[in-house]
């Protein structure tokens, strides 16, 4: 347990974040973006990562102030009460087990194509089974493999901008395609679907970036949180959203947005437009690579937001881990994903968008409730949470982030397939606050006055071990006053 206790370094955790954000959704998923939007979808992107920078600034300020295991859904239930705590807590749960089953399928689905004959269920079963124990080797040696997965889909996508560079200026074509660049796009519509395409797309774009909030998942991990995770947050939006928008610049610079198709990654696609078919085959070692590097820092996040939700009494009281590793949290979330990955083998081939477009409403509800804790625990402090000034524009850029993330919610169902995601996620919301409902009637009241007697006994002042535990504290006597 003393590699628990050191603390994940700045690098590590940066590698840990970009591990769980850089994955499928980008090098496949984001033909379906592109598809939608056309060249536009760069716009897209830029909003996601101005989304992206708000929301790690709201949740690094909370983090830094409060470094807890349970990260947002300690703050949602601080901010707004045990109901939206343990609402947002499953929601963010279920959403990121469904989501990381369908990934588990395309692992399957890639890996069977260099070996027909295994089946796909067996496949599935042994990828989810694989990331599951190595997360159980807990948090110090995670990381390194981690940071070794990361900087491999990293190197790929500045490989893939550095050969498109060369392509484009006619260096090492094949046969006389010379320069392109710009020629590409002379005949093409830069907004072939208008604003309805684009935000049809800012689902996939989000999708895309979705995995930063497993930084603050991991407060319990490091050493110095007030140093460590406002230098990773800034590396990590560096180098996210620079090789994002780079790679897909040059992507709109080699291939029509016409002849991009989602069931083939849109970097092979260009790359073979110029004889270099043979990427395909190194795009799909990268895509496994990528798709399992998600998988284990997901399931990391897992493990340590079930621990959460144990630790506050949301869940049988047999899932408590005594451990500094939530050993439990990860079984229990591995064993859920089988389930999900049984769920998915027996659905239509559609199943895939479903269970994204579910876990990415899962994640921008989660993302919501992130700023929207952030900006009422601000207005009960007065002022920053932190002795530094704090998110930039507050709170206008609150008020921006949560209206933007609505608004991407509302337009799920403008791209097909992604409109029963959000029923699910909706249904979801439903059946955990009805739940919570239901089982608050049963709750015995000793123990909560015991619980609020204790959290009465902090002072608000005491930032470093909690800044909104009386606030907590109030809100929790007003939830069961309402009961």
């Amino acid at each position: 347990m003393k590699s628990e206790k050191r603390g994940l370094s700045v690098w590590q955790l940066t590698m840990l974040a970009l591990g769980t954000v850089v994955g499928g959704s980008f090098f496949l998923g984001s033909s379906i973006a592109i598809r939608a939007a056309g060249p536009s979808v760069l716009l897209a992107y830029i909003i996601g990562g101005v989304l992206v920078y708000f929301i790690l600034s709201a949740l690094s300020e909370m983090t830094v102030a409060n470094p807890v295991s349970g990260s947002f859904r300690t703050y949602t239930e601080q901010a707004f009460g045990r109901g939206a705590g343990f609402t947002v807590g499953w929601v963010y749960w279920t959403g990121l087990v469904l989501a990381m089953s369908s990934e588990a399928t395309a692992v399957s689905i890639l890996v069977r194509g260099w070996f027909p004959e295994l089946p796909m269920a067996l496949l599935g079963m042994g990828i989810i089974v694989s990331v599951t124990l190595l997360n159980l080797l807990g948090a110090e040696r995670l990381s390194k493999l981690e940071s070794g997965l990361a900087a491999f889909k990293l190197l790929a996508i500045a490989a893939f901008i550095v050969i498109a560079a060369c392509i484009i200026a006619g260096i090492g074509t094949v046969g006389s395609t010379g320069a392109v660049g710009l020629n590409v796009l002379r005949d093409q519509n830069w907004i072939p679907g208008g604003i309805r395409g684009i935000a049809g797309s800012m689902l996939m774009v989000m999708f895309t970036y979705a995995g930063f909030e497993v930084l603050g998942l991991a407060a319990s991990d490091i050493a110095n949180p007030a140093v460590t995770i406002p230098k990773a947050i800034g590396y990590t939006i560096f180098l996210l959203v620079g090789l994002y928008l780079a790679a897909i610049t040059v992507l709109f610079l080699l291939i029509p947005p016409s002849l991009v198709s989602e069931q083939i990654s849109p970097f092979v696609s260009a790359l073979s437009l110029y004889g270099l078919g043979w990427t395909g085959i190194v795009m799909n070692i990268v895509l496994v690579s990528a798709i399992l590097s998600t998988m284990l820092a997901s399931v990391f996040g897992l493990g340590r937001m079930l621990r959460s939700l144990a630790e506050e009494g949301h869940t049988p009281a047999w899932m408590r881990d005594r451990t500094d590793l939530p050993y439990r949290g990860i079984l229990v979330s591995g064993g859920a994903m089988l389930l999900a990955l049984g769920l998915g083998l027996l659905l239509p081939q559609g199943v895939y968008l479903f269970l994204v477009s579910s876990g990415g409403f899962s994640l921008l509800f989660a993302y919501c409730l992130i700023m929207a804790s952030h900006y009422r625990l601000r207005k009960q402090h007065g002022g920053p949470l932190t002795q530094r000034a704090g998110m930039r524009g507050f709170p206008y850029t609150s008020w921006f982030s949560i209206g933007s993330l609505i608004a991407v919610l509302a337009s799920m169902p403008l791209i097909p397939g992604q409109g029963g995601g959000l029923v699910a996620g909706i249904m979801f919301v439903v059946l955990f606050v009805s739940v919570y409902s239901l089982g608050s009637r049963f709750r015995k009241p000793a123990v909560e006055s015991s619980r609020q007697r204790i959290l009465q006994n902090h002072s608000v002042s005491s930032l470093g071990s909690g800044y909104a535990q009386a606030e907590m504290s109030e809100e929790w006597s007003e939830g069961e006053n309402k009961d």
